[in-house]
């Protein structure tokens, strides 16, 4: 079992920049894949990026390539997300999540997501 628990959302206005971590216990931490996910207000979540076990592959929803970017350091079970040129449709709820199946195509959809964190807020001001 793993659990997480993210931090560093806040407040920033657009064009600015956050860091989210999401720190993980458990002994399944480097046999998972993870990811960070987004609930704006009002709406489902929704796949942000993904990182696979070894941290060799990265995904990224097509909406933040070029302005997020996902990272892990398993000695440590942390996952990242570096957040910059923020919007203000980047507000919501993110969660950290882990997928521990192995295959990567189940990355890109919040069901298949075996355990979640808490969540961190994020507000991006126009």
């Amino acid at each position: 079992q793993v659990q997480l628990v993210e931090s560093g959302g806040g407040l920033v206005q657009a064009g600015g920049s956050l860091r989210l971590s999401c720190v993980a216990s458990g002994r399944t931490f480097n046999n998972s894949a993870m990811g960070w996910l987004l609930q704006a207000p009002g709406k489902e979540r929704k796949f942000v990026a993904a990182i696979t076990r070894s941290g060799d592959n990265t995904y990224y929803q097509r909406s933040v390539k070029g302005r997020f970017t996902i990272s892990r350091d398993n000695a440590k079970n942390t996952v990242y997300l570096q957040m910059n040129s923020l919007k203000p449709e980047d507000t919501g709820v993110y969660y950290c999540a882990a997928e521990s199946s192995g295959i990567y195509y189940y990355l890109r959809d919040p069901l298949k997501y075996d355990y979640w964190g808490q969540g961190t807020q994020v507000i991006v001001s126009s």
